[in-house]
């Protein structure tokens, strides 16, 4: 997961929610940490989105494979 899949991810997900999610919410996986912070720290984006997600009780069916966008057509 790149940090654009990340952050597209949060934001179809959480919506009105994902910039204060990821600036605010310490998440316990990440010790403590935002997923702000976290990022800045290097640690990846697929690391910090199942961090949210665990922490924000998304159902396993929603985790996998969002973010990415639809192949372009030629």
């Amino acid at each position: 997961m790149r940090r654009s899949e990340f952050l597209r991810a949060v934001d179809t997900e959480f919506q009105a929610r994902a910039t204060s999610l990821v600036n605010d919410l310490g998440l316990t996986a990440l010790r403590g940490r935002t997923a702000v912070e976290a990022l800045a720290d290097g640690t990846p984006p697929r690391e910090i989105w199942l961090a949210l997600c665990a922490e924000m009780d998304v159902p396993a069916d929603r985790r996998y494979g969002v973010g990415r966008q639809e192949p372009r057509k030629r």
